[in-house]
């Protein structure tokens, strides 16, 4: 039976006061089982990247818990959620947040450079492999396209084997064919390396290669469930916009 690799009880998180107070999360629970692809949707202001920032220690929330691979975020300083964020979650931005100065093999590594860690030379090369790089592990961000930039930055997440990933609109930069390869990652570090990944998405068609379908309104989750096809989802994420639903 999988566990909950990350788990959030009670978020609460509001900005602004008085008349411009929103709430972008109302208490909400949830928790995210090892070696399994979540895809988290919803309207605009739904709370989705709160949600996400908070879960993976980039925000704190105002109120409740969050557990990441049996550690407490609450009870971290900055210096120690720093470095659990660096060797215990990976991220992939819309961005791509490569630094330009560095090869695409220098970019892959740098979580564990930093750390002052040395790469696996078996996994670094079987990474490489699976982004499909080898041809360019030594070039810079500006000699790849975006959707190679992307692979790099998904190599780069996963070189620490960590206990889950956080993908923030991964897709949101790319064309089509580099959107499908990069899902199409997302989905083999899932099913080939037992990886955990939650994925903060608006398109249908990307939440389609998940498992689980999450769909947030002000705050609060509306729906959790199987992800199914592209329409399943889109069906979904209607009826969550729908002003008049409860």
């Amino acid at each position: 039976m999988s566990t909950e690799i990350v788990s959030a009880v009670e978020l609460r998180k509001t900005y602004g006061e008085g008349d411009t107070r929103v709430v972008a999360l109302d208490g909400l629970s949830v928790g995210f089982a090892s070696g399994g692809l979540t895809a988290i949707m919803g309207p605009s202001g739904s709370g989705k990247s709160t949600l996400m920032h908070c879960v993976a220690g980039l925000d704190r929330a105002d109120s409740g818990t969050v557990t990441v691979d049996g550690v407490d975020l609450s009870g971290l300083d900055d210096r120690r959620l720093t470095e659990l964020r660096r060797d215990r979650i990976g991220f992939v931005f819309q961005a791509f947040n490569l630094l330009p100065v560095l090869t695409a093999e220098e970019n892959i590594v740098l979580p564990l450079t930093i750390a002052g860690r040395t790469a696996d030379a078996d996994w670094l090369e079987q990474l490489i492999a699976t982004v499909g790089l080898g041809d360019r592990r030594h070039h810079r961000p500006s000699e790849l396209s975006g959707g190679q930039q992307q692979r790099v930055a998904v190599a780069r997440a996963l070189a620490s084997r960590p206990a889950v990933v956080f993908a923030d609109e991964p897709t949101g930069n790319l064309d089509s064919r580099s959107s499908e390869e990069v899902l199409g990652l997302l989905r083999r570090a899932v099913d080939e390396f037992g990886q955990t990944v939650v994925m903060v998405t608006h398109d249908a068609h990307a939440a389609s290669f998940a498992d689980r379908l999450i769909v947030l309104k002000d705050g609060a989750i509306v729906h959790d469930g199987p992800a199914g096809g592209s329409d399943d989802v889109h069906a979904r994420l209607q009826a969550a916009s729908d002003p008049t639903a409860h």
